[in-house]
């Protein structure tokens, strides 16, 4: 029993002596470290627009032109008579047709790349 005892003393003074410790080795801060000035993140800004270059070809095109370049540009679509009929109508108002089957439409400017229909479509093909 005074064995009991004597273990009973030795983990009470051990724990007494770290609280003591503890309590003096204890950190006072101070408010110096919470006055610093926060940074503000910078408002975010949106990019720049790219700038707009000239069309690479020359898309002056001759009213005699339209419908063979409209039958190079219409000959993969599938409605082949509803594709010339807009791509012509589209060459003789911007005078421009875009080369190849199929889109490069900025090649001939806002007028060919922006026309739309009634139903707010785009209409050249």
């Amino acid at each position: 029993m005074a064995f009991k005892a004597m273990i009973f003393l030795l983990v009470s003074l051990l724990l007494v002596t770290t609280k003591v410790r503890s309590l003096s080795h204890t950190h006072v801060s101070s408010n110096e470290d919470t006055d610093l000035p926060v940074k503000v993140p910078a408002p975010v800004t949106a990019p720049l627009p790219a700038p707009t270059t000239a069309p690479k070809f020359s898309p002056v095109v001759s009213l005699n032109a339209c419908p063979g370049l409209c039958g190079f540009r219409c000959s993969k679509h599938s409605k082949f008579d509803h594709c010339m009929r807009a791509c012509k109508t589209c060459c003789q108002r911007c005078r421009c047709v875009p080369p190849s089957t199929y889109g490069n439409k900025e090649m001939c400017g806002k007028c060919y790349a922006e026309m739309k229909t009634h139903n707010d479509e785009y209409k050249c093909p």
